[in-house]
């Protein structure tokens, strides 16, 4: 039995959170920009309290600012679109969160379209998978976007392989079905309807747990030689620390490479929630530079003034 290379999302996570520190820090030393992410947060959920206060330490040791708008569990919708409101028309805000799950009378949709795509660093709101599909320029929803960057950093050949996705959550299964496909890889979609689910897993070159059901995945599911990502995050009563979606151990005695829960693809999750609000700080920058230069003023004083003006000039 050969060992399996270990997924190592914590530490991965770590290289991509320093790599997003010192972007934002020559951001900031050359715009005077601080890249700001506000999250809203309704309701009383544990795991959606838990994340958030995770996010902001994260932002704090990345040079990001963090903001956070807690709403009572019985808020009205019109209370939270009003916050979104707000902050899709604040500059000082480059990337909104708007956390997952909102409570029942809320229409999460109904909330996440009216999100500023330039703003939906989550990558959820329905123009941004809208613009996936399309193919077109658009934040990645952070945990899909998480497994890939982490196949990427190890390597691992994704074009051409067959892919299988156990699962079709909006936030998950689907984005990333559509960002393997990016890949270029052969990509099935499994669900709670699909019969003879092990056979279907068993031919994945990728097979990617992204179902929220303890261990569903088992050994005889899985084909000698594949890569696993283990999506899931599940408590069970009696064990120590929570497991994935994937029997972990033994998987190990038969894919090549394999995350690990915990450690695996949930720190990528904030670390591309990081690197996306990052992005969209500075495309915020870049369209204030460009403004600046299509204004009237820049055209009376000529663009070698513009540039003669210290720091925003080596922006320009």
């Amino acid at each position: 039995m050969t060992t399996p290379i270990l997924l190592d999302g914590a530490a991965t996570a770590k290289t991509i959170r320093a790599e997003v520190a010192a972007a934002a820090k020559a951001l900031t030393a050359q715009t005077g920009i601080v890249p700001v992410l506000a999250a809203i947060l309704a309701g009383n959920d544990p795991a959606s309290q838990t994340y958030v206060a995770m996010k902001e330490r994260a932002c704090a040791r990345a040079g990001i600012g963090s903001r956070t708008y807690p709403f009572a569990p019985d808020a009205s919708e019109a209370e939270v679109t009003d916050c979104l409101a707000m902050l899709n028309a604040d500059p000082s805000v480059h990337g909104i969160l708007v956390q997952h799950p909102l409570p029942k009378h809320i229409d999460e949709p109904a909330v996440l379209s009216l999100m500023d795509p330039a703003k939906d660093v989550d990558g959820i709101a329905p123009i941004s998978l809208g613009r996936l599909v399309a193919g077109l320029p658009a934040f990645q929803s952070c945990t899909p976007a998480g497994m890939i960057e982490l196949m990427r950093r190890y390597q691992l050949p994704i074009a051409g392989k067959h892919a299988v996705v156990v699962g079709r959550s909006v936030i998950l299964g689907k984005p990333l079905a559509l960002l393997l496909l990016q890949e270029n890889a052969t990509v099935t979609i499994c669900h709670s309807r699909t019969p003879n689910l092990a056979e279907i897993t068993k031919q994945a070159d990728i097979l990617c747990a992204c179902v929220g059901k303890a261990e569903m995945i088992t050994r005889d599911m899985i084909k000698p030689g594949a890569v696993v990502l283990d999506a899931g995050y599940n408590r069970v009563p009696g064990k120590t620390h929570d497991v994935g979606d994937v029997d972990y151990a033994a998987a190990c005695e038969v894919a090549s490479a394999i995350t690990p829960v915990p450690g695996g693809v949930g720190p990528m999750t904030i670390a591309m929630l990081l690197r996306n609000t990052l992005t969209a700080a500075q495309s915020a920058s870049a369209r204030t530079a460009s403004a600046l230069l299509s204004s009237p003023l820049s055209h009376e004083v000529g663009e070698g003034s513009v540039h003669s003006t210290g720091g925003g000039g080596d922006l320009l």
